[in-house]
């Protein structure tokens, strides 16, 4: 007898893995029934009743009072992947039975949320237009644990350093360069500059040090043994970053596709500095959950946006 017939033979339900989750997710029992809809005695019980069925504790008391322990740690992170499963079960099934009907849940950052994702998004508004598409568009730290959470369906992104790779299906897309911006009007707009060393005469703005942009603008100053660039502002704010533009002389490194987008034709407010510069940022890739599979939906999407890889 397997080890998952044996767990479900000796009474294991779906309101422990349930309750398992809460647990691990909240920290604390009360908190944890209330999610789950359930008064803290009846919760206390299916703990009682997991540890029954396991034959080991789940959970131990500390000066901070009850904690997983590493039983219950392992158990509790199964759950969670066995309720996201089922969570996309129900979602496929109400795609299936609604007609085609279809949600699709993609993260970017934000070269290829402009590149890639909304040029296929405009085509699946013909092609498929049961379909619809939630877009999330921030840091890949961000996008990668929501990923992971299983609120999205795939990201187009990196992974962050410090994380684990091996929690992800990856297809690596494709590097992205970046352009130097400035307001139109400004003196590198009107003399485009003969070194990268005269764009240092002005202040930058651009997102802090452990953002992979920041990083490449670094290292390629670096590579030139020129000093890092004046930067009395560090925002990861797209905005905040557009409005300074307009409004001051400052210089701001974008990614390729976004300054193409808000730097281009004479209409825009924003001018590309002219230069080769040679700053690229490391390749976004194609991120999934390891061994998930997506909806039909999602498959649709993803198809269309390969075409443009």
């Amino acid at each position: 007898m397997s080890w998952t017939q044996g767990l479900l033979s000796r009474g294991l339900k779906l309101s422990h893995l349930q309750m398992m989750a809460a647990f691990a997710e909240t920290g604390l029992i009360g908190v944890a029934a209330s999610r789950l809809g359930i008064s803290q005695p009846a919760a206390s019980r299916l703990l009682s009743e997991i540890e029954v069925i396991l034959g080991a504790p789940v959970r131990s008391r500390s000066g901070r009072g009850v904690v997983l322990t590493e039983a219950g740690r392992l158990l509790a992170g199964r759950a969670e992947r066995v309720l996201q499963e089922l969570a996309e079960a129900a979602r496929e099934m109400s795609e299936v039975t609604g007609g085609g009907v279809g949600r699709v849940r993609i993260g970017a950052v934000t070269a290829p949320a402009l590149d890639l994702v909304l040029p296929a998004l405009r085509t699946a508004r013909l092609s498929h237009p049961k379909i619809s598409a939630e877009v999330v568009v921030a840091a890949s730290d961000i996008l990668c644990d929501q990923l992971l959470a299983g609120r999205l369906d795939f990201v187009i992104g990196r992974v962050p350093a410090g994380v684990d790779a091996g929690q992800f299906d990856g297809e690596v897309i494709a590097p992205e360069p970046v352009a130097l911006v400035v307001r139109r009007g400004h003196r590198l707009a009107e003399v485009p500059p003969q070194r990268l060393a005269e764009v240092l005469e002005f202040d930058w703005v651009m997102p802090g040090e452990d953002s992979p942009l920041a990083r490449a603008v670094l290292g390629r100053l670096a590579e030139l043994g020129l000093p890092r660039p004046n930067q009395r502002l560090s925002t990861a704010s797209f905005l905040l970053t557009l409005a300074m533009l307009q409004q001051s002389n400052v210089v701001a490194p974008l990614a390729q596709a976004v300054a193409d987008q808000f730097a281009a034709g004479p209409g825009a407010p924003l001018v590309q500095v002219e230069g080769a510069f040679g700053i690229t940022v490391a390749p976004y890739s194609l991120l999934t959950r390891k061994g998930a599979r997506l909806t039909a939906a999602a498959e649709t999407v993803l198809g269309l946006i390969r075409l443009a890889f």
